[in-house]
């Protein structure tokens, strides 16, 4: 379990306004550019090989990385047209050589425990396992319900009540071999379009208190910049 997809071809549309010349992923946090704190959470957590799935301006982030980072191996899944996240992971994934693997969003930050997720996930008979943060306000991102086994139950589309509860942290522990049995041809959200409708899916929640920061809005952007200070 030492390879994982970075999802990063996003266009980062409400971001916009405060970053212009960059995919959001590459945007400056602190003098440098978001991926590489992705990057070194991940070579912390022992990962070999990342393949990044681009789309929007590409070009820039493969002309800052290159092969490699640090001790990083890194390979790139170019998207020729929007695949969703789910159909951007499935390209992704057929340059993994393993059958287990992670999925991270490349504008958000959560230091999970990638070997205690792991360790919960093999002994709980789950299809795929999903890191989850409890957080005072939900309706941004939705909130997640499990029973009492850990077993994801049911999620909701983001934009309700203002109260606290589970949120989808954006780190999945994927089965390539089932990924590639379940996903439907074409794009797809694997959010909307697997997770929430595929009744099949065991799927494990895992809950986590690390440090988890999502700067896909102008406002924690900003916050960033001044929490990765003092980090």
């Amino acid at each position: 379990m030492k390879e994982a997809v970075i999802l990063a071809g996003g266009f980062g549309t409400r971001l916009q306004e405060v970053v212009r010349d960059v995919p959001k992923p590459m945007a400056p946090v602190h003098g440098r550019p978001f991926l590489e704190y992705q990057f070194d959470y991940l070579i912390g957590q022992g990962m070999e090989h990342v393949v990044l799935s681009l789309g929007y301006m590409a070009e820039t982030v493969i002309a800052h990385f290159g092969p490699c980072y640090r001790s990083l191996r890194i390979s790139y899944a170019i998207e020729n047209h929007p695949l969703g996240t789910g159909g951007a992971i499935v390209l992704a994934a057929k340059q993994l050589h393993g059958d287990l693997f992670w999925v991270l969003n490349g504008d958000s930050l959560f230091e999970v425990d990638l070997v205690r997720m792991a360790e919960a996930w093999s002994c709980s008979g789950a299809d795929f396992c999903i890191a989850l943060r409890n957080i005072p306000d939900v309706s941004r991102y939705g909130q997640v319900e499990m029973d009492d086994q850990g077993r994801i139950c049911r999620f909701s589309e983001k934009g309700g009540g203002q109260n606290p509860g589970l949120i989808n942290g954006g780190v999945y522990l994927m089965q390539r071999k089932r990924l590639f049995e379940v996903a439907p041809e074409g794009p797809f959200s694997i959010e909307k379009e697997l997770f929430m409708t595929e009744n099949r899916l065991f799927l494990l929640g895992y809950v986590c208190t690390k440090y988890f920061i999502d700067i896909g809005i102008p406002e924690d952007y900003q916050r960033a910049q001044h929490e990765f200070i003092q980090r």
